[in-house]
């Protein structure tokens, strides 16, 4: 399975049928979060036959689904029964503290939305041009790149070193998570969370759960529409430039560099292209569609791009920071930009 999950660049026949035939296992483990077996199965071993019973499906169909789930490693088989592995048992399970809802929503919704990719590509498009992003709908993706996000965010505060800065804006932040980590390892920071009403809703309730909750802030803001308020010693701006065309990302790079304090920075954690052609890491390249399926004008770009960007809204030095570029599904890399003096 190995090779099959790792067949590209595309060079023989086989290598397409196996990249073809790939949804076959997105589709297994979609359908089991559809029936809820992860769930279901909770800390127990279930025989299979007592599994059906209780999900009101076949025997012979629950047996072939669970016999994939753990030749993939979401389930353990042992004989004829099953039981979850501590991944599926904590992530996947509703019952778990650790159980990622919205986003496991998000994931099954996309299996849908990638079946309209054709009329994507056709018309240039979004999926859901014609319909409004209302506050629920924004509350429910905040939550999704809460739980998202959770493991990476530590990760990243503990890796980025923001030295002797004290204010920090995590400008387009969604749920906080990444303020939150940042005021977690640095006790003098104050951090503020700026972006549209609905989701800071959801910020202020992860925030509440936080020891450092007293440390952060929150504006309202449409940070296309108007100006950055205030001045920052950091502007964090993550998943945000992939939303944007070039020339919007240069006007909000402009925007950020008014709101700089002398000898600030601009840290912009993305999903960048970083070979010369263009095409690679090829999870930046598939992020693109996500893109194209959802936004007006969002795309990814080439880390020499964003620099170029950078430099012409005032910056003097930008750099990929070494050490943060791990993730496979968005964020593999975080530039520095530093405003002229």
């Amino acid at each position: 399975m190995a090779n099959q999950l790792g067949a590209y660049p595309i060079k023989t026949f086989d290598d397409f049928r196996n990249i073809t035939l790939l949804y076959q296992y997105s589709r297994v483990i979609l359908s089991a979060l559809d029936l809820d077996l992860f769930s279901v199965l909770g800390p127990r071993v279930w025989p299979v036959v007592s599994l059906a019973r209780r999900l009101k499906v076949s025997v012979r169909g629950l047996d072939i689904l669970c016999r994939n789930l753990a030749a993939l490693g979401l389930l353990v088989k042992k004989g004829s029964a099953y039981s979850n592995t501590p991944l599926a048992r904590r992530d996947l399970n509703r019952h778990s503290p650790g159980y990622r809802a919205e986003y496991l929503d998000l994931i099954k919704n996309h299996w849908d939305d990638f079946t309209q990719l054709t009329d994507s590509v056709r018309t240039g498009r979004p999926i859901d041009a014609d319909q409004p992003d209302t506050p629920a709908w924004r509350r429910r993706f905040t939550w999704a790149m809460h739980h998202r996000s959770r493991e990476q965010a530590k990760r990243i505060a503990r890796i980025v070193k923001l030295g002797k800065a004290r204010t920090l804006l995590d400008l387009g932040g969604g749920p906080g998570t990444y303020a939150m980590a940042f005021l977690a390892e640095n006790p003098h920071l104050r951090a503020t969370v700026a972006d549209r009403p609905a989701a800071l809703q959801i910020a202020r309730k992860i925030a509440a759960t936080q020891p450092a909750k007293a440390r952060l802030s929150f504006t309202p803001l449409d940070f296309m529409k108007d100006p950055v308020p205030g001045r920052y010693d950091v502007v964090w701006l993550s998943n945000v430039i992939h939303i944007y065309s070039p020339a919007q990302n240069l006007t909000l790079f402009r925007k950020i560099r008014r709101a700089l304090n002398p000898g600030g920075r601009v840290l912009i954690q993305d999903a960048f292209l970083t070979d010369r052609a263009g095409l690679y890491p090829i999870d930046t390249t598939a992020f693109a569609l996500i893109m194209l399926l959802f936004t007006d004008t969002g795309n990814t770009y080439a880390a020499r791009d964003v620099m170029a960007w950078l430099r012409k809204a005032g910056y003097a030095r930008s750099r990929l920071l070494p050490g943060a570029g791990t993730r496979k599904d968005g964020e593999n890399g975080i530039l520095e930009g530093v405003p002229a003096r």
